[in-house]
């Protein structure tokens, strides 16, 4: 397959396109750690950093316009988080993983981009400064095994060693041996060049939904439920889904519960009724140990979390599926719906949109524009 983001990546070129690079001349940076100036010209030193870098150079020409794309977004959110902290310091807070949303947004609605290439910048960007900062998180190797599920760490580190050369400061030497250090820590832990192997996929649920055990602990997995949980934006095939897959598998569908009751999906001050409605439905069936499919949108991580927890409390085993079609074909199925949700809605649903990650279930599946598509194995 081949891809890139334009076929003229000037920066003359970047700035017409899109309005994210327009945006970047007006974000102010921090002089101590990029005395450059400001986030446009910090991107086009990364940018320049990474083409003369000779590993970048001997990749293929795929994988250089995936981690490309990634430097060019890795700041794309310092727009919105940027602000002066109480000593009158510059800092662009959670940055990274707000920019991981719009990197998905504007590669599904302005850029349309495949899925899995998608998929991988957007994790370059939210992981970009994790080789700088890992070892300062509270769990470095519970932090890293969940980051390689999602991103490979010889091209993170590429990115994050032109981010530490494209810049102005002083400490430079330092953050590039912060990056060789990450480097043989990924390499140790046998996670450099493949995603972290647990003993089974109810050893790697275990490991990071009950925060215990070791990569190689094989629970003794009991007899419960199989949950079929559904993820993705309205419009996006859902139903037929289920009856090509699941037509007879029973179900508890959030959608269903509103319309019985005649209640507005943009009715806010109702939806946590029609949500433990659904618990109580899903309770009866986790109890009787009856599989069925969990019909919801699902868009956010952390409310996906509290499914889950509910679900792993009666030995269920949890099979999340994130569903989607290209941007204008789900725009035109959204319409054709008999439940048609506004364009405005769906649009900033997009915007907040999370992509379920290999960490949050027992088993993680993509099933994309009518194929089951593998991220990185």
């Amino acid at each position: 397959m081949t891809w890139q983001l334009m076929d003229k990546p000037s920066w003359l070129h970047l700035e017409a396109q899109f309005d994210f690079v327009r945006d970047m001349q007006a974000v102010p940076q921090d002089s101590q750690h990029h005395a450059e100036g400001n986030v446009a010209i910090h991107t086009q030193m990364v940018l320049a950093a990474l083409v003369n870098l000779p590993e970048y150079q001997q990749l293929p020409l795929l994988q250089q316009n995936i981690v490309w794309a990634a430097a060019l977004l890795h700041d794309v959110e310092k727009r919105s988080t940027t602000r002066e902290d109480e000593n009158g310091r510059i800092i662009s807070p959670g940055h990274a993983k707000k920019g991981e949303l719009s990197a998905r947004n504007i590669l599904f609605r302005q850029a349309e981009t495949p899925f899995a290439i998608r998929e991988k910048i957007a994790a370059l960007v939210r992981f970009h400064g994790l080789p700088l900062w890992l070892m300062e998180k509270p769990d470095p190797e519970r932090t890293l095994f969940a980051a390689s599920l999602r991103v490979e760490m010889s091209l993170l580190c590429l990115l994050a060693k032109a981010d530490a050369i494209g810049r102005i400061c002083e400490d430079q030497g330092e953050l590039l041996s912060r990056i060789e250090l990450f480097e043989l820590f990924c390499r140790e832990n046998g996670c450099w060049d493949q995603p972290k192997q647990f003993a089974s996929l109810a050893g790697r649920f275990s490991y990071f939904h009950y925060q215990r055990g070791t990569t190689d602990y094989a629970p003794f997995e009991e007899q419960g439920s199989e949950v079929i949980m559904l993820c993705g934006l309205p419009g996006m095939g859902k139903d037929h889904f289920i009856q090509k897959f699941y037509p007879q598998t029973s179900m508890v569908c959030l959608d269903d519960i509103r319309r019985t009751h005649k209640i507005s999906p943009t009715d806010k001050n109702a939806q946590g009724w029609v949500a433990q409605q659904g618990k109580d439905q899903a309770k009866i069936l986790l109890r009787d140990k009856q599989d069925f499919i969990w019909n919801a949108t699902s868009l956010s991580a952390s409310l996906r979390e509290r499914m889950v927890s509910l679900f792993a409390r009666y030995q269920a085993k949890i099979h999340l599926v994130y569903l989607e079609v290209p941007y204008k074909q789900w725009m035109q199925q959204n319409r054709q719906r008999q439940y048609a949700v506004p364009d405005n809605a769906i649009a900033r649903m997009a915007g907040k949109l999370e992509v379920p990650t290999p960490d949050e279930a027992h088993q993680v599946s993509y099933y994309i524009n009518g194929k089951f598509v593998t991220l990185f194995e």
